[in-house]
């Protein structure tokens, strides 16, 4: 059973920066995809940003600009770096390890609040 383990959440203040951490029990290349994902109260859940197994970053168009996606090979972390925070960042927001559409692995979510 693959494990997805989500960190670094917390409240900050509009403006601030938070970055978070996915760290998978398996080699993470072996996924075709890691990504994040949010889930704000009442909303569907939405992509934030991916990052494929060649490389290949997308971004939503909402964070673009402000958050970052990237990998450490040596510590088998996917990291989400998202500065300028906004109170609509607002989320619970959780890391996705995708083998294939049907075959993938969420972590149990991790909250991000920003407010005054």
């Amino acid at each position: 059973q693959v494990q997805v383990v989500e960190s670094g959440g917390g409240s900050v203040q509009p403006g601030g920066s938070l970055r978070l951490s996915c760290g998978v029990s398996r080699n993470m290349f072996s996924f075709n995809v890691m990504a994040w994902y949010r889930q704000a109260p009442g909303k569907q859940r939405e992509l934030v940003a991916s990052v494929t197994n060649r490389g290949y970053k997308r971004y939503a168009d909402s964070v673009t600009g402000r958050f970052t996606i990237s990998r450490d090979a040596a510590e088998n972390k996917v990291y989400l770096q998202m500065d300028s925070l906004k109170p609509e960042d607002t989320a619970v927001y959780y890391c996705k390890a995708e083998s294939n559409p049907r075959i993938f692995h969420w972590g149990q979510g991790i909250q991000v609040t920003v407010s005054v």
